[in-house]
């Protein structure tokens, strides 16, 4: 064992993270979740969809039993909806094709949908303890600094070689205490902005900071301008009730619930008649609502239609219903969809 694995693991014994809901009862499946849910976001986010996810779905049968919706729902807010619906498709596939049984090995857990080396390399060595490297946001950053690799790690000569050193400093004992250690380090101490060198275990052999350069690695992908793109939002009601529309599963907000959207305000009046057979009594336009994405920004802009009775040409369907504002949301909703019907629940 180097002395890179030694350091965190002595460290981690210490200082490193024991008592996240995931690591109680540490199956394949349990450890599976985690990962996906962890994958672009923060640990304090996750922890209480987790909660409620394995609350709901304790095991792969429970999961591949529930609606593609209920389980939208229970990913509401916490983003990257993909994640969540190759989640449902991996847990039917392993129903239907292995019997419930999470698969065992590297291969076979690579096929599943959603799952790339990294995320298979931790259900492997956190779950049964087998040892394969892993190379997650956190370690991706310990390991540039450490090492000093220069270059943006979704270059393919950089990811390359921040494999090789993972590679190189995964030990063949305590795999999974060492998995814990290098993502919790990178978690808590080797953070990106302000990272706490103090109580750092690799602080001697670091090359960052040796060279006082923590904030050029990992090197950053070369900036670009967001663009902005623009929306109009109708929020069709009349009552207690508003019309929902299913987004398709490719694209943002992939199988969520949403609201309809037109590219030019001017026809909402035309779209009423043709959608729902019914004129507009009342528009109203709200303030503009801006949402960040990752590569670009969206300006939405909400116009509050009401009706003056139910459309008959349009039916409850699997792509289209009527939602009761009072009522438990029927399936995984956007959080800026979800906060123009609360404000609309609050009129």
């Amino acid at each position: 064992m180097d002395l890179f694995a030694k350091q965190l693991l002595y460290w981690h014994r210490k200082f490193g993270r024991k008592d996240l809901p995931w690591q109680y009862s540490r199956t394949p499946y349990r450890v599976w979740i985690s990962e996906i849910m962890l994958q672009q976001t923060q640990v304090a986010t996750v922890i209480p969809y987790y909660q409620r996810f394995i609350k709901s779905f304790p095991d792969v049968e429970s999961l591949a039993r529930a609606s593609v919706d209920d389980v939208l729902c229970h990913w509401s807010g916490l983003g990257y909806y993909a994640r969540a619906r190759n989640l449902h498709r991996a847990a039917c596939l392993i129903r239907d094709q292995r019997s419930g049984i999470f698969p065992t090995s590297f291969e076979d857990i690579i096929e599943l949908p959603g799952i790339g080396r990294s995320t298979a390399g931790a259900i492997l060595s956190l779950a049964y303890e087998e040892r394969h490297p892993i190379l997650d946001g956190n370690v991706k950053r310990v390991l540039a600094r450490y090492h000093a690799v220069d270059g943006w790690p979704g270059k393919t000569a950089v990811s390359d070689k921040l494999w090789q050193l993972a590679d190189e400093h995964t030990p063949q004992q305590d795999v999974a205490a060492y998995t814990q250690a290098i993502m919790d380090l990178g978690a808590t101490v080797c953070i990106r902005n302000n990272p706490n060198c103090k109580c750092c275990p690799l602080r001697n052999g670091c090359s960052a900071l040796a060279l006082n350069a923590l904030k050029q690695y990992p090197g950053r992908r070369e900036p670009k301008e967001k663009p902005l793109h623009n929306t109009n939002m109708l929020l069709a009601h009349i009552k207690n009730a508003i019309y929902l529309e299913r987004r398709p599963d490719k694209g943002i907000w992939g199988g969520l619930w949403s609201l309809p959207e037109l590219d030019d305000a001017k026809d909402v009046n035309q779209w009423c008649e043709h959608e729902l057979n019914v004129r507009p009594a009342e528009l109203n336009y709200w303030d503009t609502v801006r949402h960040s994405f990752t590569h670009y920004d969206l300006d939405i802009q909400p116009i509050s239609v009401r009706l003056l009775a139910q459309s008959s040409k349009v039916r409850d369907t699997e792509d289209r219903i009527w939602y009761e504002v009072s009522s438990p949301p029927p399936g995984g909703i956007a959080t800026p969809v979800s906060k123009l019907i609360q404000t609309l629940r609050s009129l």
